[in-house]
């Protein structure tokens, strides 16, 4: 009987995973749908929070503030920008240093903190300036001061911070709850990502309505309250789960591997590559940071200056190396693919500068606009942006019913478009956008005249809300087919092991397109400050549609730019078809 006990034991262990005291995880008792669920909870308020601030931001700071357009717009694009910008940091520490659950309990509490700041400033009276309104008050309206934006700010960036930390590794930990060597369990964590899909749009729909009325109707005390109460119950349901969870060994940041591969390079810059490629360092059974065996990969005669970090410059014994001396040509490979992904990685970074007029000036537009349902409902300004979740849920499933069967006949891809072709679909969407908002603001302003008012900003503008409709819903059919094809993307290409930097790499163009909004905002600021300007505070008196039709002409010219590297792009599937390989799959993940 003995000798049986231990075998049965570790039958039910599992081999790389391991329980909250330190044991091999009991799979009867660990992981699961259980574990999955107590996970999914702060990540649906994680977007509850952050799209109910970000999407009616613009309005809080013109409005309470007394910014100016432009400077609430860069104000809002920031904070979304370090948003998504620190899932990059948030990923390093946690696979580097303090691992998935404490990556996610610590950030947690730090966006609590933020948006209990958030709230604070909304309550005392001293942290905001003094109420007016602007065309109607005979005195100018005072702009907050410096103390109550550097409480705002620390507030927001806060926020932010959490933000970053939670997307970097609740997708990851939740997936940590499934075995992907049981068929069983892999066929569960499918249905989790699909569920993980669900719960972000459930949060997204909860911000842009319920949040979004209770704060323009109830006070944004009572909104962002909600947020830091939900934030606080989020992060115990999590608590709660910890004797459920299996937990992973740190598996260190590829980040190391992509810096010390260059650095290796660098220092052996002035030595020559050996005529012999076999001469150079490669380990036949390399191991990820998991232990699990690496994929071995061809060499290539792209980036060859990178080789020079496999040239063994002193003995190597056995497979013990100084990493940062020398690289193997596997790792080197590795680095190589995620170079090759950088110009597509480069050129849909101006689809979310696009992305990011729709929660500020289209915001800023639909508050000066008739936004009457009845005789009494008033739609929320910062509401408009349902119409993403609207083209969203309808844009997948008519790709996947009916885009998918004629691209797949058209095209001989059982999958119907490829990655770069849903990508490139997404940025054609965002100019036909773009134009349209454009040929919206001319209407607008025409109505403004006619109507004498010109001069008066908080005049409501006899002109339904629902004309900036198609720009939100043709930006929301561009975000399904981008973000979508570019998760696809950098998973597809992505080396294996590298899934983690893969996706925050992705999400790093969502933070790149927020902030370089910010900076064409203020470039057009200063170069159109003399004469009209193109983004004024009293948006009657400016030329926003030139702003628009600038984005126009720049997302043209991008996706000239894309198409020459998409063309250009070799997949990995059929680079390493070619070289007889099989392809070995990185693996789902979502932020």
């Amino acid at each position: 009987m003995s000798s049986v006990l231990p075998e049965t034991i570790q039958e039910k262990t599992l081999p790389d995973a391991w329980d909250y005291t330190g044991k091999p995880a009991i799979k009867a008792k660990t992981g699961g749908w259980v574990a999955a669920a107590m996970i999914l909870g702060p990540e649906a308020v994680e977007r509850l929070t952050t799209l109910g601030i970000a999407v009616n931001l613009v309005t809080y700071l013109t409005e309470t503030m007394h910014l100016g357009n432009a400077t609430a717009a860069n104000n809002v694009t920031n904070f979304l920008g370090t948003s998504f910008m620190l899932c990059l940091f948030g990923g390093f520490v946690a696979d580097t240093f303090l691992g998935r659950y404490l990556t996610i309990s610590i950030f947690a509490t730090v966006q609590a903190a933020g948006v209990t700041i958030l709230t604070i400033s909304t309550i005392i009276p001293s942290l905001r300036p003094p109420k007016c309104s602007p065309g109607v008050s005979t005195t100018p309206c005072i702009m907050a001061d410096s103390k109550q934006l550097a409480v705002l700010h620390t507030a927001l960036y806060l926020t932010a911070l959490g933000t970053g930390g939670l997307k970097s590794s609740v997708s990851g930990f939740g997936s940590d709850q499934f075995d992907d060597s049981d068929k069983e369990e892999r066929a569960k964590m499918s249905k989790f990502f699909n569920w993980f899909f669900f719960i972000i749009s459930i949060g997204s729909l909860g911000a842009v309505t319920i949040l979004v009325y209770i704060q323009d109707n109830w006070g944004r005390q009572w909104g962002y309250g909600i947020c830091a109460c939900a934030i606080v119950l989020g992060l115990v349901a999590f608590l709660l789960g910890t004797r459920k969870y299996r937990f992973k060994k740190l598996v260190g940041s590829p980040l190391t591997q992509i810096v010390a591969v260059f650095y290796a390079a660098w220092r052996k810059r002035k030595l020559d590559l050996p005529s012999d490629p076999f001469s150079l360092y490669q380990i036949e059974d390399a191991v990820d940071g998991s232990g699990k065996k690496k994929q071995k990969l061809p060499r290539t005669k792209q980036f060859r200056f990178l080789d020079k970090a496999a040239i063994k410059d002193e003995e190597v014994v056995g497979n013990v190396v100084n990493k940062w001396k020398i690289s193997t040509l596997t790792d080197i490979e590795e680095v190589k693919l995620v170079l090759r992904m950088l110009p597509i990685w480069a050129t849909t970074i101006i689809f979310w500068t696009v992305y990011a007029q729709m929660t500020t000036f289209s915001v800023s537009q639909a508050t000066t606009m008739n936004r009457h349902m009845g005789k009494s409902f008033e739609i929320p300004a910062a509401s408009l942006t349902v119409f993403f979740v609207a083209s969203i849920l309808l844009t997948v499933p008519i790709y996947d019913r009916f885009i998918i069967p004629i691209a797949s006949r058209i095209l001989k891809n059982p999958q119907g478009l490829s990655p770069l072709q849903r990508v490139g679909v997404g940025l054609v969407l965002s100019i036909i956008a773009m134009v349209a908002a454009a040929l919206t603001e001319i209407k607008r302003l025409k109505v403004v005249e006619e109507n004498g008012l010109t001069y008066k900003p908080t005049a409501e503008v006899p002109l339904s809300v629902f004309w900036l409709a198609p720009q939100f819903l043709l930006v929301g059919s561009g975000e399904a087919f981008t973000y979508m094809g570019q998760l696809d993307f950098f998973l597809r290409e992505c080396p294996k092991g590298m899934k983690t930097m893969s996706t925050g790499l992705f999400l790093s163009t969502l933070a790149l397109g927020f902030f370089f909004s910010s900076l064409l905002v203020t470039i057009v600021g200063k170069v159109t400050e003399h004469g009209r300007p193109w983004i004024p505070d009293n948006l009657n008196e400016g030329k926003l549609y030139d702003f628009y039709w600038l984005l126009a002409i720049l997302s043209v010219l991008n996706l000239m730019v894309f198409l020459v590297c998409a063309k250009w792009y070799v997949y990995k599937e059929k680079r390493l078809a070619d070289e007889g390989i099989e392809l070995e799959d990185c693996g789902p993940t979502v932020h």
